[in-house]
């Protein structure tokens, strides 16, 4: 089954809907060369029977198979009136939907299976070429979105964080941006969920502090606004990291959402940067930026990720989409949550207990899960 053939449509009293694996390519996933984890992501959702009609919208694993991640499929049981697999408008970010009407037992579980390896960009030997050429399909990570502005204020800092180390090339600025946030950017654990990416709230309050999505929305404005190609991935932690005990665990992971950002470079392609992840470690620990193991957390953060992690998307200012049966009634800063609505009434998204849902991971050891 080919990825742009995969939506599927389920009616009244369907039990399981199964996706077809991905077909992998040698070419794209040199399995080879990366030692690939495979785990399994689940959603238990049981949506409050209070209402006429109750709507439900899910984040999935990126389908763009990819050197670091790749979906083998997706499948759900339980009852809905109607239910969808979708992607995201432009995207390959698939979605799960479903509807109930009054009376109906609102409970569905939705699984994926997916692979991540390790990522790393080798840096060290990067020349930008003599022409720097953004093709057409990477320039609109250039441009201004409602969280995310370019407007003079964020320009302005731009270039004083570029200028005050003499930065020119797209990389050395980066690696300044970079550097900055991290030394300048306070990381909040009483924020709620992954804070809110708003970077002119920021701005206009001149408080530089939030959680991954405020610190890498800063990071990807401030590049922005010096030239160079940026964007946040959303996503989820799934399991330990071998980074620190902080950074990622398995099983119950409901409020383990975080996301990661990548800039542009001209005849390389996309860099991954985790500045959120360094001042969180020394936000939790209560580490000076110069501590030893800060600085090696700076290094290894900057062209890397540890995909204890899967991504679901990158698109800001979401549209959900529609199906052939109903419509969100929201527009969302990013999609890395389960996303409800009875009868037009949002659902807290932040608060698992009250919604309600669990998510959980479990590493898959030969053919089945290490829970």
């Amino acid at each position: 089954m080919k990825r742009r053939d995969f939506f599927k449509l389920v009616g009244t009293g369907a039990t399981a809907a199964v996706l077809a694996p991905s077909v992998l390519k040698a070419s794209a996933l040199p399995l080879s060369q990366a030692k690939w984890r495979g785990y399994q992501l689940t959603y238990q959702i049981t949506l409050p029977a209070t209402g006429k009609v109750a709507k439900l919208w899910l984040p999935l694993p990126d389908a763009s198979d990819t050197v670091y991640q790749f979906t083998q499929g997706n499948n759900w049981s339980g009852k809905a009136t109607a239910s969808a697999f979708y992607m995201l408008p432009g995207t390959q970010s698939p979605v799960f939907f479903a509807l109930w009407q009054k009376g109906e037992e609102r409970t569905v579980k939705v699984s994926s299976i997916v692979k991540t390896a390790d990522r790393t960009v080798d840096l060290r030997s990067y020349q930008a070429p003599a022409k720097v050429s953004i093709p057409q399909n990477i320039q609109r990570y250039l441009q201004s979105t409602k969280h995310i502005p370019l407007d003079d204020a964020v320009k302005k800092m731009a270039r004083s964080v570029t200028s005050q180390v003499n930065a020119h090339t797209p990389l050395q600025q980066a690696r300044a941006i970079y550097d900055w946030v991290i030394d300048n950017v306070a990381y909040d654990n009483s924020v709620r969920g992954q804070g809110g990416g708003d970077i002119r709230s920021m701005l206009s309050r001149e408080e530089f502090s939030g959680k991954c999505a405020d610190i890498h929305s800063l990071f990807v404005g401030l590049a922005r606004a010096s030239g160079i190609p940026a964007r946040v991935q959303y996503g989820i932690r799934i399991g330990e990291s071998s980074l620190n005990r902080n950074l990622g665990k398995s099983g119950d992971i409901s409020t383990s959402q975080h996301c990661q950002a990548e800039f542009y470079l001209s005849g390389l392609g996309w860099v991954p940067v985790d500045p959120s992840d360094v001042a969180k470690i020394m936000a939790l620990e209560s580490l000076p930026s110069n501590h030893d193991s800060i600085s090696q957390l700076r290094e290894k953060l900057f062209g890397s990720w540890e995909m204890n992690w899967l991504a679901f998307n990158e698109r800001e200012d979401i549209n959900l989409g529609s199906t052939k049966v109903s419509t969100a009634i929201s527009r969302l800063p990013f999609f890395g949550y389960p996303y409800a609505e009875i009868d037009g009434r949002l659902q807290d998204s932040l608060e698992p207990e009250s919604f309600s849902y669990k998510i959980t991971s479990a590493v898959l050891v030969g053919t089945g899960a290490k829970l």
